[in-house]
């Protein structure tokens, strides 16, 4: 008799405890033609400054609009930053000492950038989209840097 009252309790809340809602929609981020992870080297009057290979990603805000990106080096300068981009063109805006979230004494201006669909060709040979973007840094004025490369394919031969 103690089985059957603890089975019928159990019962009751198995079938309480059920969704009979709808599955709700699942969206993707809004910027997401412009989020991954970026292989770059870093350029300085278009010259590959010999520093090799530096992981960059670039995903979207809390906000999830259509402007608002955040570009983190991973501390190779160091910038971590929320930039405005143009999602139709895959630009990035121009815009002057941008908060670093890395170093507050740091500030980042972003000069020009953009995002080429399958425009790159990895070590692998595989293609891929083409990331550019030109910043300069507060304490290193008047010299402008360069991010340029290629989105990360997960492929073995296109790692560094």
């Amino acid at each position: 008799m103690k089985y059957i009252k603890y089975s019928l309790i159990l019962l009751v809340f198995g079938l309480l405890s059920c969704d009979l809602g709808s599955e709700p929609t699942i969206e993707g981020t809004k910027l997401k033609a412009m989020c991954g992870e970026w292989w770059i080297n870093i350029l300085v009057d278009g010259e590959d400054i010999g520093a090799g290979f530096h992981l960059v990603t670039t995903s979207n805000t809390a906000a999830n609009n259509e402007t608002d990106l955040i570009l983190d080096d991973h501390e190779t300068w160091p910038a971590k930053i929320v930039t405005k981009v143009n999602l139709p063109a895959m630009t990035f805006d121009a815009a002057p000492n941008l908060a670093n979230a890395y170093d507050d004494k740091i500030k980042v201006s972003v000069i020009e950038g953009k995002i080429l669909k399958g425009a790159a060709t990895t070590p692998g040979g595989n293609k891929t989209d083409s990331l550019y973007v030109k910043f300069e840094f507060s304490d290193d004025p008047g010299t402008q840097y360069e991010y340029a490369g290629y989105r990360r394919t997960g492929f073995l031969e296109d790692e560094h």
